[in-house]
């Protein structure tokens, strides 16, 4: 994809932020031009970043000074945006997931492939050095022959701090589509692809209250299950038990824990970069720390982006779009067994991401 790689940021909600804090003054990408259906929010990023161009969705996805589209709007547009930056021939980045239905994100990749462009999608954060510090010790043997593993989410839900939580209880919503890529991209890193789900799911509350903003106290109804449960079966034999809720109050269950044969490896929050992966070894009489072996260190959002643009076609991207079809397609398994009432086999599949080396942030910056 070459140097100076010439980034375009369509959606400048929330976690547009991080972004442009990562991407601007990298020495290997430029951000040059913003679009959003808001236009004082285009205004805004332009008169702080001098160069970068506001321009409207359509102008951003048809300028020829856009390398690569970074899709940051809500799920309902991330296949229309997608396929957009792909009609004109430009490699598309997006928040998860990577289409609010199946069908949709299926149809990206295959109109990315007959373009011969790239497709790259959040999370990132498995790729910094909790995951893949978690994943470098059971590489190595120290929890030994993988058996079982368990992944637990539980939150109040996004609208006590999010202004405009609407889309999280809407199509593409709810705490799986939401939260579970970071923990199933996780489990994919650590464990391998999954071959099959059986889920469980259900919707206790018809409406959800804005606990901030200008809108707080405001009612918004929920559209999509706040509470899924399910049992996923890695194609290497191993299960694991996940549970993502927008339910409950807390947790002090583990994000993740790997069970094996001689040990038990707990790992961070997926949902953050870096964390403590601890190891009781059995027969063991404490937990023990593990020091950071693998990941980018001091990574941010955006690092993902950085290392799609990096591999430029030697490798595959760490964070591809064929991940994330195979994480949306077991998320949206776990929803289909819950409403069918039985075990559903996925029709896709994925290579695990190449692992991260141990990357000082000097070498990624």
């Amino acid at each position: 994809m070459g140097d100076a790689h010439r980034i375009g940021v369509i959606g400048l909600g929330v976690i547009s932020r991080a972004y442009l804090d990562t991407l601007v003054g990298h020495r290997a990408v430029r951000v040059t031009a913003v679009a959003d259906l808001d236009a004082s929010r285009s205004a805004a990023v332009t008169a702080e970043l001098p160069g970068v161009q506001a321009l409207s969705v359509g102008e951003l996805l048809s300028s020829p000074d856009v390398d690569t589209v970074l899709n940051l709007t809500v799920p309902a547009a991330h296949a229309e945006i997608a396929l957009g930056a792909i009609g004109h021939g430009k490699h598309v980045y997006g928040e998860k997931p990577l289409a609010a239905e199946l069908t949709d994100a299926g149809t990206v990749l295959e109109a990315a492939a007959k373009a011969a462009v790239g497709v790259g999608c959040a999370p990132d954060t498995v790729l910094g050095t909790g995951v893949q510090t978690a994943r470098a010790a059971v590489e190595a043997g120290a929890v030994g022959r993988p058996l079982f593993a368990s992944a637990v989410m539980v939150t109040p839900g996004h609208e006590r701090w999010h202004p405009h939580p609407d889309f999280y209880y809407t199509a593409g919503g709810g705490p799986l589509l939401d939260m579970g890529p970071y923990y199933l991209s996780a489990l994919v890193h650590l464990l391998g692809p999954v071959r099959a789900v059986i889920g469980a799911s259900s919707r206790r509350r018809t409406e959800r209250v804005i606990g901030s903003g200008p809108r707080a106290g405001e009612r918004i109804p929920v559209e999509v299950d706040s509470h899924v449960s399910g049992v996923l079966e890695h194609e290497g034999g191993v299960l694991t038990t996940i549970t993502t809720s927008f339910d409950g109050v807390a947790t002090t269950a583990a994000p993740i824990e790997v069970h094996g044969e001689r040990g038990t490896l707990t790992v961070p929050d997926p949902n953050n970069f870096d964390g403590e992966v601890r190891l009781l070894e059995l027969g063991g009489a404490q937990w023990r720390t593990l020091p950071p072996s693998a990941g980018y260190v001091g990574a941010a959002r955006g690092v993902g982006l950085l290392d799609f643009v990096a591999a430029d076609g030697l490798r595959a991207p760490r964070a591809s779009g064929e991940l994330a079809l195979h994480v949306l397609e077991t998320m949206t398994a776990l929803l289909r067994s819950s409403a069918e009432g039985r075990r559903i086999e996925l029709s896709t599949s994925v290579e695990r991401p190449v692992p991260v080396p141990l990357t000082p942030v000097r070498e990624w910056r």
